[in-house]
């Protein structure tokens, strides 16, 4: 009842105003045609009155286009308050034709009263003129009004509905990344923040090729986490484009660590820049435990298929075997030979000389007692298949390059020890991605068990392209790294790649312990799983219903998706859509975001062409100027050839 009376009171006020600028129009008129008016005994003694009055004090007539602008003033404000059906007829063409009809006639027709024309004709013109040329803009304003009122579909996409207030304020501390941004709201783009305050919590960054994961967030958790300091490993599938980006910052930043960290590579494409390092360095196996688990890591990402298939007698097998050569290489002259190469290389030897020599030592025997009962039992067929599982995976890593990097002790994988951090990039190549992802696997699995420890310095994991390598114990670590101040950065392109290489129940541990997540373009299940995790907020519908009587227009409200799935599937390449978890004391109202990731190409660009290239570790150069790398490097390979041979030689004679 209220809300009609208000519309009465509106459509009262509209009319009081348009009779305002008719009468406005009426006066002009009258002034200017006053003369003819006069001889046809039209004129009124008070009225004069008041208009010289008028002139007198205000100037009003002193030109015509005063009385004339008024009079559109009024107009047009009544317009504003129009209620009336739409007609489908109307166009914004006809509109702007009546509209340009109606200011040529109502203004442009000064030259009727200066022209030659008599009196009578000349007030009669210039009367028609004006009063057409109002009409035509009266009837322009009412269409353009009802056209603008009436029109839903302004908003075909429903932008402004699914736009929402996202957090403005720079949240900075120790440990945090802070990322600028732009996002759209109340029909403006406005200036915000995505404030990372807990990298801790575990962070994933998700895209398709070219949504600009890389570009926009991990190349910023890489130069903002060294510029705070952290011990960094970062896994380089594209090697050198993240590595050259640590290491040109660290360059800029030594003085942001208590003690300076050192630079290390590792590099199976070019020795030259690679530093040499054992991940089996026996002085980090307390365990047998710790031999297993670098078993288990290199043979799953030599068969990525025996990651769904864990616990299977033949998956099993070839794991087990492999712990035990690595466990025997350790326990043996202390460690001397426990590196991975003598253990592929012992590996191959013919099982009648390998199970007598592991088998001498009590701590293997439970280990090897299943092979042991093929051999004895005759079931040679079992036996040759349960070595072959662990020989020809294993065979594909016999390289001389891998053997010259994995054999050395330049640095150990502590990367953040208080007393030698380190900042450590490992290269992949997408060309030979099966046979360096599990060597590199390994790396990962070592570096997982010495991070997670209390005292340490605070560290950072950063692993681009996830899925091209497993990294055993990945969910553990961000479960349980937080009190460690251990922060994990994961980029992939979709959770159906995750589940693919990852298996169903570690990828949904890792999907759901993440507490920062990041998404440029995704589909399908994949935008579904974000929408519902972004949850849903009331919005407001409008719909209307017209037919030649009247119009009907109603407004509700209903729940639904705050990013719907289809934003995420069509987002433009460096938008993204996420959520942040914050801290106790840094508290963050909106944690969910849908905006652009500010990035300067001008700036990255300068940066980039002054990067230094990250230089040559080893010099294979002799005095004379020859290069021996090939030389050196074949001949470390059948060093640890040689190597395994008379450790079996020695360990033959000593059973017999």
């Amino acid at each position: 009842m209220q809300h009609e009376d208000d519309l009465r009171g509106l459509a009262k006020v509209m009319e009081f105003m348009r009779a305002i600028s008719i009468l406005f129009v009426v006066i002009h008129c009258y002034w200017y045609c006053y003369g003819a008016l006069k001889g046809w005994k039209l004129t009124i003694i008070v009225l004069d009155k008041i208009l010289l009055n008028f002139q007198q004090t205000a100037g009003l007539f002193d030109r015509p286009l005063w009385t004339k602008l008024f009079s559109v003033v009024f107009l047009a404000l009544s317009c504003l308050g129009t209620k009336g059906v739409k007609n489908h007829t109307i166009t914004w063409t006809k509109i702007w034709m009546v509209l340009g009809l109606g200011i040529a006639l109502f203004f442009l027709n000064f030259w009727v009263l200066t022209s030659s024309f008599p009196k009578n004709i000349t007030a009669g013109l210039y009367i028609f003129m004006v009063s057409v040329g109002f009409i035509c803009l009266l009837v322009a304003g009412l269409w353009m009004s009802r056209l603008l009122k009436n029109n839903l579909m302004e908003d075909v996409f429903n932008k402004d509905n699914e736009s929402f207030m996202q957090e403005t304020r720079l949240m900075e501390n120790e440990y945090s990344v802070n990322l600028p941004t732009r996002f759209y709201y109340k029909k403006r783009w406005n200036k915000g923040w995505i404030n990372v305050v807990n990298p801790f919590r575990g962070s994933i960054v998700l895209g398709t090729p070219g949504s600009g994961k890389s570009y926009a967030v991990v190349n910023n958790y890489i130069k903002q986490q060294i510029q705070k300091g952290f011990a960094l490993y970062c896994y380089d599938f594209k090697y050198p484009d993240l590595s050259e980006i640590a290491y040109n910052t660290l360059l800029k930043n030594t003085d942001k660590y208590p003690v300076t960290p050192k630079f290390y590579v590792i590099n199976f494409d070019d020795p030259r820049r690679s530093h040499r390092c054992n991940p089996i360095n026996p002085v980090f196996m307390t365990d047998i435990a710790d031999a297993y688990e670098s078993a288990h890591t290199i043979m799953l990402n030599l068969n990525k298929t025996w990651i769904q298939k864990q616990g299977d007698f033949f998956v099993e097998s070839p794991i087990i075997l492999l712990t035990a050569i690595i466990w025997y290489l350790k326990m043996y002259k202390n460690g001397k030979y426990c590196t991975f190469p003598h253990a592929i290389e012992f590996l191959n030897r013919r099982y009648t000389d390998i199970f007598p020599i592991l088998t001498s030592y009590p701590q293997l025997e439970n280990y090897l007692s299943p092979f042991m009962d093929a051999w004895e039992g005759g079931a040679q067929d079992q036996l040759q298949g349960q070595i072959a599982s662990a020989k020809i995976p294993l065979s594909r890593m016999i390289s001389p390059q891998l053997y010259w990097v994995m054999t050395g002790d330049d640095f150990t994988l502590d990367i953040n020890n208080p007393d030698e951090p380190k900042i450590l990039c490992v290269g992949n190549n997408p060309d030979r991605q099966n046979i360096y992802s599990a060597a590199l696997g390994l790396y990962n699995s070592r570096i997982v068990k010495l991070i997670n420890k209390k005292g340490k310095l605070k560290s950072s994991v950063i692993i681009d392209e996830l899925p091209t390598i497993y990294f055993r114990g990945l969910d553990n670590l961000i479960a349980t790294a937080r009190s460690n101040k251990v922060a994990v950065c994961l980029g992939f392109q979709d959770f159906s790649q995750l589940i693919r290489d990852y298996g169903d129940k570690e990828s949904k541990v890792i999907q759901n312990t993440v507490g920062n997540i990041f998404s440029g373009q995704v589909v399908g299940d994949t935008a579904k799983n974000l929408s519902e995790r972004f949850g849903k907020v009331l919005q407001k519908r409008h719909s209307m219903t017209i037919n030649q009587q009247e119009k009907t227009t109603s407004v509700n409200t209903q729940l639904d998706s705050l990013i719907p799935a289809s934003k995420i599937s069509n987002l433009t390449q460096g938008m993204f859509v996420g959520a942040v978890s914050d801290n106790f004391g840094e508290r963050i109202e909106q944690k969910i975001f849908h905006c652009e990731i500010v990035v300067s190409q001008a700036i990255v660009s300068a940066e980039t062409k002054a990067y230094k290239k990250i230089p040559e570790i080893v010099n294979f150069t002799d005095p004379d100027g020859i290069d021996r790398m090939q030389e050196e490097i074949d001949l470390n390979y059948w060093q640890v050839k040689q190597d395994v041979l008379t450790i079996v030689k020695e360990e033959l004679e000593r059973i017999i």
